[in-house]
Parts: C-alpha cells; sequence; structure tokens
C-alpha cells in the first residue's frame, strides 16, 4: 500500500490493546448511582431512573459541576495504553501504511512498509518515532501497531531492489516462530470480532432503544440519519463471528481456516456502503444536536447506563467505517504469516482480494453520490431544460466535449456540446453572445444505440465526406446520428468514452448499484435552492473539521501532504467529473 485513498474516514490501526471500543480500554463506569433522562424498559415514563439526586435539571446541573467533557473524539486508551509500554521500557513498532512525504526537518519521513519505533503516543495525530538515526512527528493515521510486537526486526519482511519483499527472509524463520505469528493474528482477528459484536450491541441496546422511548426529542427520520443501518450490520456480523468461531482451532489457532468465511460474507459486507455514505451525515446531525444540552446529558447517561467507555457517540459510531477498513488489513497480516503450504493459504488469499474489492466498492458508490450533487448543480445551470432531470437514468459524467452534429435530410453541420452520462448522451447549443450559457437541445438514449467508426471520406448514408467521424446507430428505429470531431485524437477519446459508458452501465447492474429516489430529489433541491440564490454557497468541511477538531500547539501545524482520510485499499481512480466540467464556463454564472 503506497497511497491513501481519499474516502472521508479514518483507518482504524491494527494493535494488540483493542477491546470492545475504538480506544480499547473497558469502561469501568462511575462508583454511585446518579439519575438519567433513559427510560428503561417498560412503559414510557419521561422521568427517567430516578435516586437521590432527583431530576433531569439536577443532572443536568451534577455534570455541569463536574468539569465533564462531552464531546472529546476517541478518548485516550490507546495512547495511554501505548505510552505505559513505553514507560515501562518495552519497544513498540508501527509499520508505516502509506508514503509521509515532508520538508519540514521536525516530521519524520518514511515509505510504505517502513518500521517506526513510537516513542512518545501521547498525542491523538501525531506521534514521536524514530527510523534508525532520525527522529521525529509522524502522523498516527499514517501507521498502524504491528501485531506481532515481539517478532525481532530482524525476521521482518526486508526491501530488495524492485520493492519485492526477499521470500527466502520471509519463509526462513522457524515453522514454531511462524506458526506462533499465525497464531497472533488469528488471534486478534476472533477476539477483535467478538469485542465488535459487544461495541454493536452496546449502540444498539444503549443508544438506539433508549431514543426510540423518546419520541418527544427523535424522529424516526433522525434515528435513521444518525445510526443509518447499523442494525442490520449488528445481524450480520453476529453471523459472521459464529461462523469464524466454528472455524477456530482452539488447541491449535495457527491451524484455523478462517479465510472461507470472509469469502462466505463478502457480499452481505456490500451493507456498509450504505453506512458509510451516510456517516457525514450522522455527524453533521450529531454536531447539531448537541449544542442543545438536554442531548448532550441523554447522549452520556445512554452511555452511563450501558456502562460504555468514555468516549462522545460520534467516536462510537465511527467503528463500523473503521472495521470496514480493518478487513484487509488483519488479511494481510494473516496471508503474511500463513504458509503457501497450509490449507488456509488459497482462501485467505482470495479473502484479501475480495475485501479490498469490498473497500473499493464502497469508495466508488461514496464518489458516485457526491457526484451526484454535482450532476444537479449542472442541470440547473442549463437553460430551456425540458424532459425528466438527468439523475432519473444517470448518476455518472463519462466525458464531454464539442462536437460538430450532422442532421438529415439536408445533411446540415451544427456545433453543439454533448455530455455523455451513463445512460444517455445530452446535447447543448451555445448562447452566439454569451459564450457561458448552455441551451439544452436534445438526448439520445444510449441503451438503444451502437457506435459505428467511419472512416475518412465519403459517407454513403449522409452524401458528403467527412473526417474524423463517428456514428450512433438505433437498433429499433435505424435511426443514424452522424458526428465529427475537431482533430483523430478527439475522436478515438469518444469511442474510448463510448466503451466506458457501457461498462459502466454493465458494473452498475452486476453491483446493483442505484441511487435512491430521495437522493435524486434531494440533491435537485439543493441545486435548485443554490441556483435561485444566484451564487454558489460557501464551501464548508464541517464533516472534515468533526473528526480533525483537536491540534495540539507543539505538534506540526499543517497536516500531512496525504490525506489521511480513506479506506483500505489505495490509488483509487480519480475522478475525472471536474476535469471534464472545467472546460465549460456555465459554473461562472
Amino acid at each position: 500500500i503506497t497511497s491513501p485513498v481519499a474516502f472521508d474516514i479514518l483507518p482504524l490501526k491494527l494493535h494488540p490493546f483493542s477491546q470492545s471500543t475504538p480506544t480499547g480500554l473497558d469502561c469501568v463506569g462511575w462508583k454511585r448511582r446518579i439519575s438519567v433522562p433513559v427510560i428503561a424498559d417498560g412503559a414510557l415514563d419521561k422521568t427517567g431512573l430516578t435516586d437521590d439526586v432527583g431530576s433531569e435539571e439536577d443532572l443536568y446541573e451534577d455534570f455541569r459541576s463536574s468539569n465533564h467533557r462531552y464531546g472529546h473524539p476517541g478518548g485516550g486508551g490507546e495512547q495511554l495504553a501505548i505510552n505505559e509500554l513505553i514507560s515501562d521500557g518495552s519497544v513498540v513498532y508501527a509499520e508505516a501504511l502509506w508514503d509521509h512525504v515532508t520538508m519540514d526537518d521536525q516530521e519524520l519521513g518514511f515509505k510504505a512498509g517502513d518500521v517506526i519505533e513510537v516513542m512518545d503516543a501521547t498525542n491523538k495525530e501525531w506521534w514521536w518515532g524514530r527510523i534508525l538515526d532520525s527522529e521525529g512527528w509522524f502522523p498516527a493515521s499514517f501507521v498502524r501497531l504491528r501485531v506481532n510486537q515481539d517478532e525481532p526486526m530482524e525476521d521482518y519482511p526486508l526491501k530488495v531492489e524492485g520493492g519485492k519483499e526477499d521470500d527466502s527472509r520471509r519463509f526462513g524463520m522457524g515453522q514454531t516462530t511462524k506458526d506462533q505469528m499465525r497464531t497472533n493474528v488469528i488471534n486478534e482477528i476472533i477476539s477483535t470480532e467478538r469485542d465488535y459484536i459487544k461495541h454493536l450491541k452496546d449502540i444498539c441496546e444503549g443508544y438506539i432503544k433508549q431514543c426510540r422511548k423518546r419520541a418527544d426529542m427523535f424522529t424516526e427520520e433522525q434515528l435513521k440519519t444518525i445510526f443509518g443501518n447499523i442494525e442490520d450490520i449488528y445481524r450480520c456480523q453476529k453471523k459472521f463471528v459464529k461462523a469464524l468461531e466454528k472455524k477456530f482451532n482452539k488447541d491449535h489457532p495457527h491451524l484455523s481456516e478462517v479465510g472461507s468465511c470472509f469469502l462466505e460474507y463478502q457480499t452481505e459486507f456490500q451493507i456498509y456502503s450504505e453506512y458509510c455514505n451516510n456517516h457525514p451525515n450522522a455527524c453533521m446531525e450529531l454536531s447539531r444536536l448537541t449544542k442543545v444540552n438536554k442531548y448532550v446529558y441523554f447522549f452520556e447517561a445512554c452511555r452511563l447506563l450501558q456502562k460504555m467507555i468514555d468516549i462522545s457517540l460520534d467516536g462510537f459510531l465511527l467503528t463500523p467505517v473503521q472495521k470496514i477498513c480493518k478487513y484487509p488489513l488483519q488479511l494481510a497480516e494473516l496471508l503474511k504469516y500463513t504458509n503457501p503450504q497450509h490449507r488456509d493459504f488459497k482462501d485467505v488469499e482470495a479473502a484479501l482480494n475480495a475485501m479490498k474489492n469490498v473497500a473499493r466498492l464502497i469508495n466508488e458508490r461514496k464518489r458516485r453520490l457526491e457526484n451526484i450533487d454535482k450532476i444537479a448543480q449542472w442541470q440547473s445551470s442549463i437553460e430551456d431544460w425540458e424532459g425528466e432531470d438527468v439523475l432519473v437514468r444517470s448518476s455518472e459524467l463519462i466525458y464531454s466535449g464539442e462536437l460538430a452534429k450532422i442532421s438529415h435530410p439536408q445533411a446540415k453541420s451544427q456545433q453543439r456540446m454533448f455530455f455523455l452520462f451513463d445512460h444517455q448522451l445530452v446535447c447543448c447549443k451555445k448562447d452566439l453572445l454569451r459564450r457561458d450559457i448552455l441551451y439544452y437541445k436534445s438526448r439520445i438514449n444510449m441503451d438503444d444505440m451502437e457506435i459505428l467508426d467511419v472512416e475518412d471520406g465519403k459517407d454513403k448514408d449522409f452524401n458528403i465526406s467527412v473526417k474524423n467521424a463517428f456514428k450512433l446507430h438505433c437498433r429499433d428505429t435505424e435511426e443514424v446520428h452522424l458526428f465529427c470531431a475537431k482533430k483523430p485524437e478527439q475522436k478515438q477519446r469518444w469511442l474510448k468514452a463510448f466503451e466506458n459508458e457501457r461498462r459502466q452501465v454493465q458494473l452498475d447492474q452486476e453491483t446493483g448499484f442505484s441511487i435512491t429516489e430521495v437522493q435524486k430529489k434531494q440533491a435537485m433541491l439543493n441545486a435548485s435552492k443554490q441556483h435561485h440564490a444566484g451564487k454558489p454557497k460557501a464551501v464548508t468541511r464541517p464533516y472534515y473539521d468533526f473528526l480533525m477538531r483537536q491540534k495540539h500547539p507543539t505538534l506540526p501545524t499543517t497536516l500531512p501532504q496525504q490525506q489521511v482520510f480513506m479506506l483500505a485499499e489505495p490509488k483509487r481512480k480519480p475522478s475525472n467529473f471536474w476535469q471534464n466540467i472545467s472546460r465549460l464556463t456555465p459554473f461562472r454564472k
């Protein structure tokens, strides 16, 4: 893995301290009982549980006077555990997931795969580490703690020329040592899976169940926004962990064959796509609600009643996003310590590729959902629009550019702007005086068309000489559309774009990708509001700020050069939406 994927989520660092929560520490709870605005199972009772403290208002006052800090994202459990090991004299190693390129002499640069000695993990975002004789700050999100902290450095895979691992060194470890390494990874997978189930149960029973009892505070729509489909994920994960436990060899964990479990559930894991896509909305809704003290104390009371660790609700809701990122990392670690002769080797190898594909699919769906807002904004900028909205049938701009369209019967040539979406090609005309204005003219249903390459010379259908031409032929009506590009390379780009359009449609059918009616209507509504306002909305980053709101002043003041919000699989093909659109001027209105 050499570079991150921009998917707006933090990767979960693989570490041996993870328990039932993101920070990895069990909750001891408060020693005295307090009154909480949470209703126990049974009749609806807005007074909540009562004791010597009294009313909800007394509880709120008690919280205010206790210097309690709600909203601290992530807690400090992992940092405490690491620093305890460091202070006890233990050496803690982390492995770089991505390159960290820096020009700051106070920061530690490294390549993906480098092993870093962690010397200080006090801060959540920036750790102090050492590689050979170099020391400096580095972003914690760019590394993961090694599962096998006891693995000697000399046994760690070496890089040789060409960037490949030295297989003779990799498989040169004694069998007993490698079996122990595999045992550690298997135990880590099983234990974190059990902890994750408990975590999901705490969210569903500690928060969702209590919120549903307070119809005066939450609507069903709000709960759907905040918690997404986490209950579906909980049901799926319960079945998955049972399948894992059946494959777990308690007497000889290194002989466990768990790869087949991931292969069996790879399709069901796609439900994480909906959750990940909704997560930014959940963060913004929580941010809005927690500006009101009543909600702050209610969520905190839910946590206390369920005896969950001291982090805020947004921290808990981040873990499903992190979990789906962690599977490829765990499987990569497992494959590393699985001999090719092991019965589980082929399944683990296939499972690793399968979970990477799940991550790619989630990334792609996230990107497509972001694009529908841009498409809606584009349509709102087109004058004289007729017929159904683009989003009714399309969700991706494949290509755009200027072409000469030749029409029957006079073989008249007209210069037009064309926008190729999945399923349709939209034709627009530039304003004669203001070239930054486009008028809608027509559209072509690409599902009925076949693309024909036309040689330079006289075309027999239109009886004219053409150059850099191609045709769209309707299979049903035999209607033919002739187009000419200005240059041969432009023609080739269009032909390639038509191939990509058909490939995208087929992929969407295979993966079941679709945009809901609610999402389409909301995108068009937002675009309409923005268009009538006369100027684009200011670009805000509430989701980014929500996750990155803490920064130590003595640490590096700039973010790493690479983004740290990503899924596990790097090098996602960047969206060409704005590259295609940027050449056009309607957005300047």
